[in-house]
């Protein structure tokens, strides 16, 4: 069961994200963070895993250090574990992208397997906001994303997916289901932009 903690994460990442909105669309940035602890929560995460889930981009999106500091007084130290796994930089301005992709992937091999769910919880639910943009707008989604490459974004998700299927086990039997709804999503996006 979620307790007051989880309540408070939902207010804390609402407050934080107030003002954003998905890339390239008038979508309140919170729905992703609601949809990410969702997904997280429907593949069996705990509570600390779903306020991760709901906070797992406070530092990369404007907190910075200051921010996972405030997170690890008020949520404890396995949140704070979470969000730093799932933050590709704390850093202004961002170092290149395939830098901190690269990084990012790597990484996912040595970090705790809830940092991984959770991480295959966001990246899920951007897949499938991925998919769904690119029937909406064709080739031309890909100038939101700071590479502007349909191929980068692409190579991006199939490295993941890769990533995570070799931490299957690890991440139980709740993880299944997300890691295939993952791989038809992007073999959907690859078979609509031909590739």
């Amino acid at each position: 069961m979620l307790t007051e903690r989880f309540d408070a994460a939902l207010t804390y990442a609402s407050g934080h994200h107030r003002r954003q909105l998905r890339k390239g669309s008038g979508i309140p940035y919170v729905a992703h963070l609601l949809a990410v602890a969702a997904i997280a929560l429907e593949m069996g995460a705990d509570e600390d895993e779903a306020i991760g889930a709901l906070l797992h981009d406070v530092v990369e999106d404007g907190g910075g250090p200051a921010a996972l500091a405030d997170i690890r007084q008020r949520f404890g130290a396995a949140v704070a574990t979470i969000v730093q796994a799932n933050s590709d930089t704390d850093v202004e301005p961002k170092p290149p992208w395939r830098e901190r992709k690269e990084a990012y992937i790597d990484g996912i091999a040595h970090k705790p397997v809830a940092a991984v769910r959770v991480s295959l919880a966001d990246k899920l639910h951007n897949a499938r906001s991925i998919l769904q943009d690119y029937r909406l707008h064709g080739e031309q989604l890909w100038s939101r994303f700071s590479t502007g490459s349909g191929d980068d974004v692409r190579w991006y998700y199939a490295a993941l997916a890769a990533a995570f299927a070799a931490r299957a086990d690890e991440l139980g039997p709740g993880a299944r289901a997300a890691l295939e709804e993952l791989q038809r999503t992007l073999d959907e996006l690859d078979a609509l932009t031909g590739r």
